[in-house]
């Protein structure tokens, strides 16, 4: 099976002793966000998890346990994007964040490595040539270092809504993604990076932009040496393309405070979420409770036979 980890919070970057802690035991248990009483229990041996996909802002703090994922193989999703602290409060500076980049590209290979600039809006302060200014500039940083970055434009998901409260966000028209998405792709294949679209519902392709997937099926194959069983994963939207992957994070546990964020719900529910926080529990900021069920979680191999 293939380990997302996560797209519902940072856990490179805010859980990784956690995650790390999981990996030694073998194990970890996974709430159901849509039925809080199930939680599944998520085998973690290298026989039952093939890859591990990390979703990251910031994955500086694992960078020296990378050798303690006991040989299973992963890939990094890596966002750096060009806005600043009033949309991105959390982040460091981007300079030391193209480093940080820059040094888990030595240790796993550009192949192993996608940046991710999204998601795309625009307003007074970042105007189409703002981001533009700051794609090429963080794709020239990055040439060599990666060979695939991915865009999407934001999604007004009801949670991002709410955190956007106070930043404004103009329309973003077809045309206006098609003539973004023409210059980036110019900008990427300068760089040696084939460049792709997340879940976007737009044909991008006449801009020179594939649509493409997250846990992508030509990547995993790749890293695994072997062919695999290509089955998309349901549990995402429809233009999603991704495979099917066991997702392990928790909503509402992300300390970024990124203003897109669709994964929590307000700051309030961040902090009651993070207080039960345990680096040794089986489940990330959560305890078992009375009258919770847990069950083994069944995962097929990804490998075709």
């Amino acid at each position: 099976m293939i380990l997302s980890v996560s797209r519902r919070t940072d856990i490179p970057r805010f859980y990784s002793d956690w995650f790390f802690e999981r990996i030694k035991e073998g194990f970890l248990y996974v709430r159901n966000p849509m039925n809080s009483r199930q939680i599944s229990r998520i085998d973690l041996s290298p026989e039952q998890v093939e890859l591990i996909v990390f979703w990251t802002k910031d994955p500086s703090p694992m960078l020296v346990r990378l050798p303690e994922l006991n040989d299973i193989p992963c890939y990094l999703q890596f966002t750096l994007t060009g806005y600043g602290r009033d949309v991105e409060p959390g982040l460091p500076d981007k300079q030391e964040l193209i480093r940080v980049f820059k040094e888990f590209s030595k240790v796993l290979g550009p192949d192993r490595m996608v940046w991710r600039y999204d998601p795309i809006f625009i307003n007074d302060r970042y105007e189409e040539a703002y981001h533009l200014r700051a794609f090429k500039q963080i794709a020239r940083e990055l040439k060599g270092h990666t060979n695939k970055v991915v865009i999407s434009f934001l999604d007004w998901y009801g949670k991002t809504a709410r955190n956007m409260k106070g930043i404004k966000a103009e329309e973003m028209t077809e045309e206006r993604m098609l003539r973004i998405s023409r210059a980036m792709a110019e900008v990427a294949g300068s760089c040696h990076m084939r460049i792709e679209a997340c879940a976007e519902t737009a044909d991008l392709s006449q801009a020179g932009v594939s649509r493409g997937s997250c846990i992508d099926p030509v990547m995993v194959e790749k890293i695994l040496g072997v062919p695999i069983k290509e089955k998309k994963d349901r549990n995402q939207r429809a233009e999603c393309g991704c495979l099917e992957s066991v997702e392990v994070g928790a909503y509402d546990t992300c300390l970024m405070g990124c203003k897109y964020c669709y994964a929590n719900d307000s700051q309030l529910s961040v902090e009651r979420k993070t207080a039960l926080y345990d680096v040794y529990s089986p489940l990330l900021c959560g305890r078992v409770e009375e009258g919770d069920k847990i069950t083994e979680r069944k995962a097929a191999l990804i490998r075709q036979k």
